[in-house]
C-alpha cells in the first residue's frame, strides 16, 4: 500500500508541475495583412462556416475551450493547431505562392468533399463544426470560385506545375 501512495503522490506532483509549462496560445487578435480575404471575397455564410469549423486549426486565431488550460491537453491542442496551420493557414494565405494558393484551394475542395475535414477528433467535441451537405457544398463552391478567379487572372503554368 505504501508503494501505491508513493506512486500516486509522484503522479500528483508531476501533474501539478506540468501545469507551469504551457504552450503559447494561437491568438493574434487581429486580421493579418496576409489573410485570404485580402485577396478573395468570402461570402458571409462561408465566413461563418470557416469560423465554426476551420479557423481554430487553420488560422492565427484559435478560440480555446476551458480544458485547454489543463496539461497535457494544451500540448496536444497546440500540436494539433500547428499541424493544421502547416497544411493551411488562411491567415497567411496571401503569403503563399500562386501555385500553393491554387493547390490549397484544390485540397480544400477535396478534403471537404471526402468529409476528411473537419477532423472527427475536432467534431467529436465541437458538435456545431459537423458540416451539413449544404455547408460542404458552399465551401466547395467557394474554393472552386477562387480557383476560377485565379485561372482568369493568371496563366495556368503559374498555377499548376507541368506534369513530368
Amino acid at each position: 500500500m505504501k508503494i501505491f501512495r508513493k506512486v500516486l503522490l509522484f503522479l500528483l506532483v508531476a501533474f501539478i508541475v506540468m501545469q507551469f509549462f504551457r504552450p503559447e496560445k494561437n491568438l493574434s487578435g487581429q486580421t493579418s495583412r496576409n489573410d485570404i480575404m485580402t485577396l478573395y471575397p468570402i461570402p458571409g455564410d462561408v465566413k461563418s462556416i470557416l469560423v465554426k469549423a476551420c479557423n481554430d486549426c487553420h488560422s492565427n486565431n484559435t478560440t480555446y475551450p476551458w480544458y485547454s488550460n489543463i496539461q497535457p491537453v494544451a500540448w496536444w491542442l497546440d500540436d494539433h493547431i500547428k499541424e493544421g496551420k502547416k497544411h493551411l493557414n488562411i491567415s497567411e494565405f496571401a503569403s503563399y505562392s500562386l501555385r500553393r494558393q491554387y493547390h490549397k484551394m484544390e485540397e480544400v475542395e477535396e478534403m471537404v468533399e471526402k468529409k476528411e475535414m473537419p477532423l472527427e477528433s475536432y467534431t467529436y467535441i465541437h458538435k456545431d463544426a459537423n458540416l451539413t451537405e449544404d455547408e460542404r457544398n458552399k465551401i466547395i463552391a467557394w474554393s472552386v470560385s477562387i480557383r476560377d478567379t485565379m485561372k482568369a487572372k493568371y496563366p495556368m503554368d503559374s498555377l499548376v506545375a507541368k506534369k513530368k
